[in-house]
């Protein structure tokens, strides 16, 4: 398994192309597309890797992914046991820059958007609030008529580019680090987020990339942007944060259920990276 770069048949002719998936696992595999890529989940959890950014995805989660950058989005590992019955509902819209024509958002008027799509070689993810209202529209996306998918999504580029409530994902250009020594990353971050409840060492890991663990950790660097530890804690604090929000269940069962052995390393890791205690985190909600 490597990363690889998609050339779907479906969109080699065609500038716009609407999917809707309903089965687990989004991809396969951490890829990158020469297109712009809008992601709408309407049903189903998991986790999330976009360029160097780890998060925990719910419904409601809504993403807009450039050109090149590589990502991956991951259900939870119940999606994938035998006589699951848990639904997954996923609306991804591919497109060029130029769907509606060539030059059409250099002009004037289009400059949010224009600005937006800048915005995305980063990766941008918008708000509930924001994916609530244009919920309908993106539903309804893949069984409109090609004239009126494009109409549509220029509607929804435009509520977008003037949204107020969204996050720039990865900290860096991505964009920047994708080479023939990046095959192993794949295989390895499938391993993050089947495992990461277990107690997974720096030489597990690294004997499932077929690396020592001094290059292992240069190349995890390299291609996420973090240390393997600073990358393994994001992901147990994300879906530590999502069984949070279960009100029976206790924040020591939590800590335990995401691969902490210790309350005290548990408190401080989430502290670190959520900016709250897991009890505030709670209460929060």
């Amino acid at each position: 398994m490597k990363l690889i770069i998609k050339n779907d048949d479906t969109l080699k002719n065609r500038r716009l192309n609407i999917l809707k998936k309903e089965i687990p696992c989004l991809d396969s595999e951490w890829h990158y597309h020469a297109e712009y890529e809008l992601l709408y989940i309407s049903q189903s959890t998991g986790i999330r890797f976009v360029g160097d950014n780890v998060a925990h995805f719910e419904p409601g989660d809504l993403v807009l992914v450039g050109p090149y950058l590589p990502h991956l989005w991951r259900n939870d590992v119940s999606y994938y046991k035998k006589k699951n019955k848990k639904r997954v509902k996923t609306i991804v819209a591919k497109f060029t820059k130029d769907f509606l024509g060539e030059g059409t958002f250099n002009n004037p008027e289009f400059n949010k958007i224009n600005k937006l799509l800048s915005e995305s070689k980063y990766g941008v993810c918008f708000g509930k609030k924001l994916s609530s209202k244009l919920h309908k529209d993106l539903l309804e996306l893949a069984d409109l008529s090609p004239a009126q998918k494009s109409i549509t999504l220029l509607s929804i580029l435009h509520h977008l580019s003037i949204a107020d409530d969204k996050t720039i994902l990865s900290s860096s250009d991505m964009r920047q680090n994708m080479t023939e020594q990046s095959q192993r990353i794949d295989i390895v971050l499938k391993y993050i987020s089947d495992n990461y409840a277990l107690n997974i060492s720096l030489n597990d890991v690294a004997d499932v990339a077929c690396m020592t663990t001094n290059s292992f950790c240069r190349f995890f660097k390299k291609m996420t942007n973090k240390s393997f530890t600073q990358f393994l804690n994001e992901v147990r604090i994300r879906n530590a944060s999502r069984l949070l929000v279960q009100e029976n269940t206790s924040v020591s069962s939590v800590c335990y259920a995401v691969g902490y052995n210790s309350i005290t390393n548990f408190n401080k890791q989430f502290k670190q990276i959520m900016r709250v205690t897991p009890k505030d985190y709670r209460l929060s909600i």
